[in-house]
């Protein structure tokens, strides 16, 4: 879905318009055992990362919240390049991984304020904090090929923000967002609320949180990623820790039809979220069972080196390993190891024929250049 700009108010009441916003309510005991089981959960998962040591809880936070970037920029319709991510992320949490690729400014952008939600998510969030997240989104100053106010509230000279889908001329409006005129002190309220400490749960707060900016909108463009970002600061203090071991934007990546269903009909319902919330319960209990997937990759790539020690590899060798131990998207060919080593056709041959004879890399089916190769 996005986000534009039209001349047409649609007749349709939105929870912003209600008489009583933003007084959300929810039925505490309805969402008490799912909240509990998501909170043991929850424990379970820290607690099993606390005992893997420093050096891989480090390797599974840079590994969860490259999830985060790829996945919250996904849903926003942007494919950003993983290893690209993985550099910009390392660098920010002071890790060494080796041949760090120099990545792109609008990958910077999202990785800082990942970086800046989760590892300084102790510190209030402000307007100009928020300012400085969509500068960073937002680095040309343009969304695409249009031009979008950064670092500033939106101010609808162009008509209300609506969230639409569909083709030109057949487009279909899922939701209006309040005046511009309001959103000063829309953001004022949301702030003051965030900010302080209340007597809700942290996970509950996170849901709440999330739903509501994605509701006010602020932006021209950039709300969802802000909102996620926001989702995963709430969720780290909920941890009271800066370690991710677990991606909310990957899982609400995979569940976007139903994330944009229920987000519709509560934005067109009354202040009562409680399906919001037990939906946003749900997913993250779903995204802490994706954690094992991270847990399992960043395992294996410990045994793999450890299985290895004392084996002779070439700087080339190890970069492109690490890489296939990262997740390599598509095949790897003897092309695609030159370009990756810098070297020529003949250098990665040699490479390649050293790892394959050592049983560490195996053939796949097909010949000539476009064989390919995977980890035995």
């Amino acid at each position: 879905m996005s986000a534009h700009y039209a001349d047409i108010k649609m007749p349709i009441k939105y929870i912003h318009e209600l008489k009583n916003w933003p007084d959300f309510y929810w039925d505490q005991k309805y969402l008490a055992n799912q909240l509990a089981r998501v909170r043991h959960s929850q424990g379970r998962l820290i607690g099993q990362m606390e005992g893997l040591g420093f050096a891989l809880r480090a390797e599974a936070t840079l590994q969860t919240l490259t999830e985060d970037v790829i996945k919250s920029s996904e849903i926003e319709g942007e494919k950003l390049d993983r290893l690209q991510v993985r550099s910009s992320l390392a660098k920010h949490l002071g890790m060494d991984i080796g041949g760090l690729t120099t990545p792109d400014r609008n990958v910077e952008g999202i990785s800082e304020v990942m970086i800046d939600a989760t590892q300084k998510f102790e510190k209030p969030l402000t307007a100009d904090r928020l300012f400085g997240w969509h500068s960073a989104l937002f680095p040309t100053g343009r969304s695409g090929m249009s031009k979008i106010k950064v670092g500033k509230w939106r101010n609808d000279k162009e008509g209300p923000m609506q969230v639409i889908s569909g083709p030109m001329g057949k487009t279909k409006v899922h939701y209006e967002a309040p005046e511009a005129s309001r959103l000063k002190q829309e953001m004022k309220t949301f702030l003051e609320w965030f900010n302080q400490e209340d007597q809700n749960d942290p996970v509950i707060k996170a849901g709440l949180a999330h739903f509501w900016f994605v509701t006010i909108h602020p932006f021209d463009d950039g709300n969802g990623r802000i909102a996620l970002a926001i989702a995963d600061m709430a969720l780290a203090h909920s941890e009271n820790s800066s370690q991710r071991f677990y991606s909310m934007s990957a899982q609400i990546c995979l569940e976007r039809k139903a994330y944009y269903d229920i987000l519709e009909e509560t934005q067109k319902g009354d202040l009562d979220i409680t399906n919001w919330l037990e939906w946003f319960l749900s997913c993250l209990g779903r995204a802490f069972e994706g954690a094992e997937t991270i847990l399992s990759a960043v395992l294996k790539k410990t045994r793999f080196w450890e299985a290895h020690k004392e084996e002779q590899f070439n700087d080339r060798q190890k970069k492109i390993l690490n890489r296939l131990l990262d997740g390599f998207e598509g095949k790897l060919t003897s092309s695609k190891w030159a370009t990756l080593g810098k070297c020529s056709q003949d250098t990665a041959s040699r490479d390649i024929d050293d790892l394959v004879k050592r049983k560490i890399l195996v053939k796949g089916l097909g010949g000539g250049r476009s064989t390919s190769y995977s980890l035995a």
